[in-house]
């Protein structure tokens, strides 16, 4: 079964593949005139709500296409750090792009209490149903960068289910195991596998 990730990162594809793989999806990137799609994200600090709307605008993208009727994922993420207010949530992205780790590490410079947590919110549109799943993985933020694997602020989120490293210092199979991405696209999993009603 063929399941089309509208999401324009490569590393969350990877994701996908080995957790959707298991059950025997094939996961390709969702292309639009060989582009990923390009979303309109509604003004909101959810990022249930931001997720919702891609699968809408993706549905509307693929309508009256060779795709119209494929499997459609879509994903949401973010690092909400505690004493910021949640910031920066769902502007992580953007954030990570202009500041990058090195201005998260300043931002906190003189804040002891460094609690966060990464979030992910999956929805997979299957044969008209939707199933969708919230994935967290708790942590804080270290105060150096530390690793050169994964993307984003892994290198400097250390998970409290590791042993001290970041998530940039851990191999994709061992971040894989205790992200949030692969908690929200495991629970998906534990999802598709129930009996239906």
């Amino acid at each position: 079964m063929r399941v089309l990730f509208a999401t324009s990162n490569q590393n969350k594809i990877a994701e996908a593949k080995t957790s959707l793989g298991l059950l025997g999806y094939n996961v390709e990137q969702l292309l639009i005139d060989g582009n990923p799609p390009d979303f309109i994200e509604p003004q909101t600090d959810e990022i249930e709500i931001i997720s919702k709307s891609k699968i809408q605008q993706s549905l509307a993208f693929i309508s009256g296409t060779e795709f119209e009727g494929s499997s459609i994922l879509v994903e949401d993420s973010g690092l909400f750090i505690e004493d910021l207010g949640d910031f920066p949530g769902v502007y992580s992205s953007y954030v990570e792009k202009t500041i990058g780790n090195k201005g998260i590490i300043k931002i906190l410079d003189n804040i002891s209490n460094r609690r966060a947590e990464y979030r992910a919110y999956s929805i997979l549109y299957e044969n008209g149903k939707y199933w969708s799943s919230l994935g967290i993985c708790s942590g804080k933020i270290s105060t150096e960068i530390r690793g050169f694997n994964g993307f984003g602020f892994d290198p400097i989120f250390i998970p409290d289910s590791g042993d001290g490293r970041t998530f940039g210092e851990m191999s994709q199979f061992e971040k894989d195991s205790k992200s949030h991405r692969g908690k929200s696209l495991r629970i998906l999993c534990d999802e598709l596998r129930r009996p239906s009603k």
